[in-house]
């Protein structure tokens, strides 16, 4: 019989590990999915890359600069 300890059951893990891993399931799938290559121009600067780094790279961005703005917005306050 198997053990029903704190650790022995699926409903003991936290939801947010539970978030976690379909969050790294769907993040697998999207790579997998968006291989092909992309080019991104800048002025004057061509790079070709693989889509999925450049649609990662621009959310990384963002997300950089939302922490700045609400770093920025809490500090005033």
């Amino acid at each position: 019989m198997a053990e029903q300890g704190p650790g022995g059951r699926l409903g003991a893990v936290p939801p947010r590990v539970w978030l976690a891993l379909v969050l790294l399931v769907l993040a697998v799938a999207f790579i997998l999915q968006n291989r092909q290559d992309a080019m991104i121009r800048l002025f004057t600067i061509v790079v070709t890359a693989p889509l999925w780094v450049t649609l990662v790279a621009c959310t990384v961005v963002g997300i950089l600069i939302g922490a700045l703005a609400g770093h920025r917005s809490r500090k005033r306050r």
